[in-house]
């Protein structure tokens, strides 16, 4: 079997014990950003997993956007990323 050479680890351990591998991300080509999906990328940023610069590259995502994905995570959980969520959370 032959793997493919990537930049950075292949899996880490998250906090909470479970596994998280490059192939628990979302496809390059989402259109469709469910809170689930937008939680995977900011653990997966956090973790170690992929750089920022490659999760902003791969997702054609914001700085901007991004750093208010992790700080919603961060002060809320994953639930804040949720769309009918975003007017309790709006002074992010």
């Amino acid at each position: 079997m032959f793997l493919r050479k990537v930049d950075g680890p292949r899996s880490v351990t998250l906090p909470d014990g479970t596994i998280m591998t490059r192939a628990d991300l979302p496809p390059a080509d989402t259109r469709r950003w469910v809170a689930s999906r937008k939680a995977a990328v900011v653990r997966a940023v956090a973790a170690g997993l992929i750089s920022r610069a490659t999760a902003l590259s791969t997702y054609g995502l914001s700085e901007e956007e991004f750093i208010q994905w992790e700080t919603a995570v961060t002060l809320y959980g994953e639930g804040a990323l949720r769309t009918t969520k975003l007017q309790a959370y709006r002074q992010l």
